[in-house]
């Protein structure tokens, strides 16, 4: 939990403390990249680590990540310019992507599938408590011009999370000689870099049809072709291909890119629908879009309760129905904005996915072995990435579309209210995916099965009991 907490606060304490930043470093054209080349190093990284953890231990692996993050936190504190802010900002990128896919990965080794309900729940409460606190933190140090803090706060932190885990956590690892996938290593990283790097940028840096943007997602995606067929020869591959061929892995990967993607159209746009709309102060188009990181957890523990009774499935697709009358009725009311409504209604989608993005990640968790399990983790955080970064590539390029049809001033309200309703169409339509692809989750006979066969807390001598076909 100490280890989410991290990861959240530092997702979140940075955007409020970025105009003080930039009026210290200067660089204003540059501090986009502050996020982007965050999101790009975490996510290129997340299964490399994912796969290291399942060949050496989940313990080495997180301390190292941690460390990493620690000198990049570090590093960020001293920074003197924005580029070299940006730089340090991408060696914390390179250790977080151990942070959260391995913390998830160690909650599915010492706790069993009814147990796991009960403690997400509390690591989404601090997820969330994380994110209101984080804007908070980092608004006060602006104000005061002391944004160096922001990251200075992370290295306490990192040093009572290695502790922690070196101290308390436990594993046994059989030991044996690994052939590393090092072909594999580099093809994924440059891979879904490019392909990431392309959604990020697209419509930014450069034209969606120009000749950088065909050439960046180009080159990604051949790349990612030659990954498919290096891992399908790879003694130990990096991700396992036959993974795919079991129906919950298929179902929680595509759930959980349309679970990243519904992050990606919601976080960016309801603040500025709010701000530039109506005019809503900062504050409360904060709390409209807090409502939507307090509704998740509240729903992880009430569902946990419920999916050991009436299986994966029912809950995955109670959310998803959940979630699209949520954005249904966002979409429908879009245009008459107003902060109480907005944030009722996030609030209720936030429930929705709450119910579907923690039986997707238990049932993929609880379908594979020990040795299995960190790569199956990494999936499906590295799905929710890369449906992410492509949704506020997508959904920024349809609002700005918008906008430019009504004039092109992206001050005027009535061209905001539009081009946000036609995001929130978007979100339905995404919406509608998690519900149908809840259909694909273990029923309840196999969700009994998997709580019934699945051994905790030690690398097994003999493979676990796999779920669903």
């Amino acid at each position: 939990m100490v280890a989410t907490g991290l990861s959240a606060l530092d997702a979140t304490i940075l955007a409020t403390a970025i105009p003080t930043i930039v009026s210290d470093l200067g660089g204003y054209e540059q501090f986009p990249w502050l996020f982007s080349i965050y999101i790009l190093a975490s996510a290129v990284t997340v299964p490399i680590y994912s796969k290291l953890a399942d060949m050496f231990g989940r313990k080495p692996v997180m301390l190292f990540g941690i460390a990493i993050f620690l000198i990049g936190s570090t590093l960020c504190a001293v920074a003197w310019d924005m580029p070299s802010l940006i730089i340090f900002r991408a060696i914390q990128g390179l250790g977080s992507g151990a942070v959260q896919p391995i913390a998830m990965t160690i909650l599915g080794d010492i706790y069993s599938v009814s147990e796991r309900a009960r403690v997400q729940g509390y690591v989404s409460t601090v997820w969330a408590l994380s994110s209101v606190v984080g804007p908070a933190v980092g608004g006060i140090l602006a104000q005061f011009h002391l944004w160096r803090w922001a990251f200075i706060v992370n290295i306490p932190l990192c040093i009572v999370c290695m502790w922690i885990i070196w101290r308390v956590y436990h594993e046994k690892v059989q030991r044996r000689e690994h052939r590393i996938d090092y072909a594999g290593f580099i093809l994924i990283t440059l891979a879904s870099g490019l392909i990431i790097l392309g959604a990020l940028e697209g419509g930014n840096a450069w034209d969606w049809l120009s000749p950088a943007s065909f050439a960046v997602l180009g080159t990604g995606l051949a790349l990612a072709v030659a990954f498919v067929f290096v891992e399908r020869r790879a003694a130990e591959p990096i991700v396992p291909l036959g993974l795919f061929r079991k129906r919950v892995i298929s179902t929680g990967v595509i759930l959980n890119v349309a679970v990243g993607a519904g992050l990606g159209a919601i976080a960016p746009f309801i603040p500025v629908y709010l701000q530039n709309g109506i005019g809503a102060s900062p504050l409360e188009a904060g709390a409209a879009l807090a409502a939507f990181t307090i509704g998740w957890p509240l729903a992880v523990m009430v569902s946990g309760r419920i999916y050991m009774a009436r299986g994966f499935k029912f809950v995955g697709i109670i959310g998803g129905a959940i979630m699209t009358a949520g954005a249904a009725t966002l979409a429908a009311l879009a245009l008459s904005p107003s902060v109480w409504l907005v944030g009722i209604l996030t609030f209720v989608i936030g429930a929705g996915f709450g119910w579907t993005a923690l039986p997707s990640l238990v049932s993929v968790q609880a379908s594979v072995s020990w040795d299995q399990r960190g790569v199956a983790s990494g999936l499906v955080m590295f799905s929710r990435s890369i449906g992410q970064a492509f949704s506020t590539a997508i959904f920024g390029a349809i609002s700005l579309a918008v906008i430019a049809s009504y004039g092109g001033d992206a001050g005027d309200p009535t061209a905001i209210i539009a081009s946000t309703q036609a995001v929130f169409v978007g979100v339905v339509v995404i919406a509608l995916i998690i519900f149908a692809s809840a259909f694909g989750l273990p029923g309840r006979e196999a969700t009994r099965a998997a709580a019934a066969n699945d051994p905790r807390g030690v690398q097994p001598e003999a493979p676990e009991a796999e779920l669903g076909p």
